[in-house]
């Protein structure tokens, strides 16, 4: 399972995973003993996912995670919760497919009640998650929306207080991405409306949510590896998400005061919706991710752990932080 093998020492500085369960060499062993045989076995990086060339395909924006080829692996089968989020009352956005969709099932299993937000039309991926969400046992509300305006982010966010009965995790990952070679190509449409998306959203968000956050609440933003080192044909996007990165930092030191954490995931090539509906130049789709240094794309269920690990409260020095997932190319 990949919650319990990685090691949060090495990302996260000190912060210890499940601290309290191992309180004693006795309790250290019991818990040795429950974790099943194969629990204990390692996977190649290299060969986890497959490494075979993406197909070319197309779908008009926002995409739809169902109708991908490959679909992406967002842990719908794979991951097991070990009660880590026991309580706790999440908001997810962009929570229907891709990055958003393992975070939200990840937190389910492991004890979360989950409120997703999604474009409309992304209404029947949405519905695959809130049936996963209530498999887990925990409650799922769904909150379609457009989120590019300040009417909409607020009323999404009141929606998912009232029917979590508060709440205390925020992931802002909704994103909107549109690959263009050349400045000139990019309108001032997409301009204005990939920063509405990504960045906005992240504001619009925090400052509706930050009231009802107490002290422990987290807050968790989806940058991307673009933050650092940004795509030559994603110059919009790549932007945004490194305003979002500073926003991060800023608000992580502002919002201590408070008790409240603010980190960041820097996802790399991750294969999701994103890709097919204009993430990537046409005819280059069997490109994306082979130029890692694992030579293939990442998996949404690669990332939902790093989430988890976040959000957990025994990660409570942790704040400001981003935590890479790229396949060994970019930073941090």
């Amino acid at each position: 399972m990949s919650e319990q093998n990685l090691s949060r020492r090495s990302i996260l500085g000190g912060a210890v995973l499940g601290a309290a369960a191992m309180a004693s060499p006795a309790g250290a062993q019991s818990m040795e003993a429950a974790v099943p045989e194969e629990g204990r076995r390692l996977s190649d990086p290299r060969t986890k996912y497959t490494s075979e060339p993406f197909p070319e395909q197309k779908q008009p924006w926002p995409g739809l995670q169902s109708r991908m080829n490959p679909v992406p692996d967002c842990g719908e089968t794979s991951y097991r919760g070990s009660g880590r989020l026991n309580g706790r009352r999440a908001l997810v956005t962009g929570g229907d497919s891709g990055i958003g969709r393992a975070a939200a099932i990840a937190f389910a299993r492991e004890g979360a009640d989950v409120a997703i937000n999604y474009h409309p039309d992304e209404e029947s991926d949405a519905q695959d998650v809130v049936r996963l969400i209530r498999d887990a046992g925990r409650r799922a509300v769904a909150l379609p929306a457009d989120i590019r305006t300040l009417e909409a982010c607020e009323e999404v966010v009141r929606r998912a207080v009232e029917a979590l009965g508060g709440l205390d995790l925020l992931v802002n990952n909704a994103a909107y991405q549109q690959s263009k070679e050349d400045i000139l190509e990019i309108s001032d449409e997409q301009f204005v409306r990939t920063y509405e998306t990504n960045v906005f959203h992240v504001f619009r968000f925090s400052k509706a949510a930050i009231p009802s956050l107490p002290p422990g609440a987290s807050i968790i933003n989806t940058v991307s590896v673009n933050s650092y080192d940004p795509g030559i044909e994603l110059i919009d996007y790549a932007s945004t998400k490194a305003a979002i990165l500073n926003l991060t930092k800023g608000m992580a030191k502002q919002l201590a005061k408070r008790g409240i954490r603010v980190n960041a995931v820097a996802p790399g090539p991750v294969w999701t919706p994103l890709q097919v509906a204009g993430g990537q130049i046409e005819g280059t789709m069997g490109e994306f991710g082979q130029d890692t240094p694992l030579g293939r794309a990442g998996q949404p269920a690669e990332l939902a752990s790093l989430y988890v690990a976040l959000a957990a409260d025994d990660a409570s020095f942790s704040t400001g932080t981003v935590v890479g997932a790229h396949g060994g190319k970019g930073n941090p």
